[in-house]
């Protein structure tokens, strides 16, 4: 069997293992706990992302499941021409199911690289990663001194960390901080790596902008340099078998705080061997507003010239004396207050479902959400005078055509001297009040535009629309905003796109 045969059938092994302890997973723990393995085509294009190598690198596979990523990685390094004399696997696994299958992917992986004449070294870790990173970080007594790597290859568990729970106290140990597992797991990995050591990590693309991941952004802009980034073209791609709908990115980046000149924007379809990659200028992928750094990513032409589009708007909201807020209204902390239809002395509260047609059409009677709050000294501070705002929605559901919908509270519609705004929305205002009417039209004709739903899809790595991403944004001037307002633009509408690109072409 030569190399080839013997790597291939190493890759076909552990995919085998890999299918076989899915099915032997508790399935409602898996997706509790973000546990989905990454499939061989997948894992086969991570590791062919590694630069050269060292003569005999330490390899950190974290959340191995049943080392699909460490198969991967031993399969390309003995594929190549310049082989390592020899490899040494360290692999964290917490779920019993896995650990077995781990132990035998090790066990091939050393056969393999035995007949390639590599030496391979295997340790599997049946252990809590955070823990073990944090104690090796944080200089606790137990720390294990050998847990430093000049190579990591990560799929980590994605599910959201609370502030008091323990992996937050664990990696805020190791003196970083995160509000996800997949970003505690990367941060970790990228701490434990050698200078000049190299990481490749699939990973949802959120971390891209927004408050939450900001902390991770820093560590990730600050300690390492980015060299390639790999968008799928749907979200069904990376992780298919387990029809999973998320938009996850393959990032390569290396273990330096210089910032390179260009980086490495690469897409394709899951199992296509059609790879696009293109070069483009580190300034127009890692980009600073509001004393924020952002991740975007042009992933071909149209959307380099969507990124030359929103560099000609000349406005921002603080310029147009404009400002952008989250709703008051939590529901569920002032459901005492809710009425289900409006009664007398209550205000209109507004959500998502009252958008209709770019505008806010109250109230929607037949709806389970309460239209209507209670106007008194208790939620006064919930509620906003009379006038025209704009109102975008927070969330969109995962295959919604649209990122950026907004609407227009009317006035003239809504015969009402205060207004509450439910968590869920977004709304436009002036020092908190409304906006003039041909403002506030235009304002949401611009926002609800096809150029501008694009580019916010390019840095926009999740479903949620922010008000911080809002403020992050460019703008049209006053003048075409209420030029574009006095033409009563309906969403959707190819007027509506005209009028916008007459103004602002996409080059």
């Amino acid at each position: 069997m030569d190399a080839a045969q013997a790597t291939a059938k190493l890759v076909h092994e552990t995919d085998s293992r890999r299918r076989t302890a899915t099915t032997e997973l508790n399935q409602a723990s898996r997706g509790e706990l973000g546990q989905f393995m990454t499939p061989a085509d997948v894992a086969g294009l991570m590791a062919s992302m590694f630069g050269p190598l060292t003569d005999s690198p330490s390899l950190l596979d974290a959340g191995a499941g049943v080392g699909g990523l460490t198969a991967a990685f031993v399969a390309e390094a003995c594929s190549r021409a310049q082989r390592p004399s020899a490899i040494t696997a360290t692999a964290f696994e917490v779920e019993d199911v896995l650990v077995p299958h781990l132990r035998d992917t090790f066990s091939t992986c050393r056969r393999i690289c035995g007949s390639a004449g590599v030496r391979f070294t295997g340790r599997v870790e049946h252990a809590d990663f955070l823990e073990s990173a944090s104690d090796a970080l944080g200089g606790s007594l137990f720390a294990n001194n050998s847990l430093r790597f000049d190579a990591a290859i990560l799929n980590p568990p994605y599910r959201k960390i609370g502030a008091d729970s323990r992996e937050r106290r664990l990696v805020q140990r190791a003196g970083l901080d995160a509000t996800n597992l997949y970003a505690a797991f990367v941060a970790l990995a990228v701490r434990l790596l050698v200078p000049g050591g190299q990481l490749v990590a699939i990973i949802p693309r959120s971390f891209c902008n927004g408050p939450y991941f900001r902390p991770f952004r820093e560590v990730l802009l600050a300690e390492t340099t980015l060299l390639r980034i790999h968008v799928f073209e749907s979200r069904k791609d990376a992780f298919k078998e387990d029809r999973v709908l998320q938009e996850n990115v393959i990032v390569h980046a290396t273990k330096s705080a210089k910032s390179p000149r260009y980086i490495v924007i690469s897409s394709s379809h899951a199992g296509s061997v059609d790879v696009q990659e293109r070069r483009v200028a580190y300034k127009e992928v890692v980009r600073e507003a509001n004393g924020d750094r952002f991740i975007h990513l042009p992933t071909g032409d149209n959307d380099d010239a969507i990124s030359r589009w929103m560099v000609t708007l000349p406005e921002t909201l603080q310029s147009l004396g404009l400002a952008v807020s989250t709703g008051r209204v939590v529901d569920f902390r002032a459901r005492e207050h809710l009425f289900g239809d409006p009664e007398r002395g209550s205000a209109p509260l507004i959500y998502p479902c009252h958008f209709l047609h770019g505008q806010v059409r109250w109230p929607k009677l037949e709806s389970r959400k309460p239209n209507a709050i209670a106007s008194n000294a208790a939620t006064k501070a919930l509620l906003v005078p009379r006038g025209y705002y704009v109102v975008t929605k927070r969330f969109s559901s995962k295959e919604e055509r649209r990122r950026l919908v907004a609407a227009v509270y009317d006035p003239e519609l809504v015969q009402a001297p205060l207004v509450g705004f439910e968590n869920h929305l977004n709304y436009f205002h002036r020092g908190g009040r409304g906006l003039s009417k041909d403002e506030a039209y235009g304002l949401a004709a611009f926002l609800n535009s096809e150029p501008m739903d694009r580019y916010f899809r390019q840095f926009n790595g999740h479903t949620q629309v922010n008000a911080n991403d809002l403020r992050s944004l460019t703008y049209p001037t006053q003048q075409v905003l209420r030029e574009l307002g006095r033409m009563q633009l309906r969403p959707g509408s190819s007027e509506l796109e005209a009028a916008v690109l007459e103004r602002y072409p996409v080059a």
